[in-house]
């Protein structure tokens, strides 16, 4: 009797490396001391100050109201921008704020509400 085949079966096998050194890792510790090297100098983004609690509480307001569509996949100017297009007339202070924070990605982009108050 025949076994039932699996969906895995239409794959190709891969074969797994044998002993010796995985992939990605440094060959010895001169290397590895470089690297770090490299990272320590590596500029740092400048901080942005936190944005208004308000502000957010308004962004937030906005990201929960369906009548301007999904919020899915794009930035709030995005979809500032196509509920403008469909003439769904969305509320202008976000765009302004929107513009005025377009640097910040706490302002930029929907964070996701995890329901705690957070």
């Amino acid at each position: 009797m025949e076994q039932p085949r699996r969906i895995t079966d239409s794959f190709p096998r891969r074969r797994r490396r044998g002993p010796g050194r995985p992939p990605g890792r440094l060959k010895d510790k001169k290397d590895k001391d470089k690297v770090q090297v490299k990272v320590r100098d590596c500029p740092r983004a400048p901080s942005q100050p936190p944005p208004d609690p308000a502000l957010l509480e308004m962004l937030r307001r906005f990201d929960l109201s369906w009548e301007y569509g999904p919020c899915t996949g794009i930035t709030r100017l995005q979809r500032w921008e196509r509920a403008q297009e469909l003439g769904l007339s969305p509320p202008g202070p976000i765009r302004d704020a929107l513009l005025e924070h377009r640097d910040n990605p706490e302002v930029t982009y929907r964070w996701v509400w995890d329901g705690m108050g957070a």
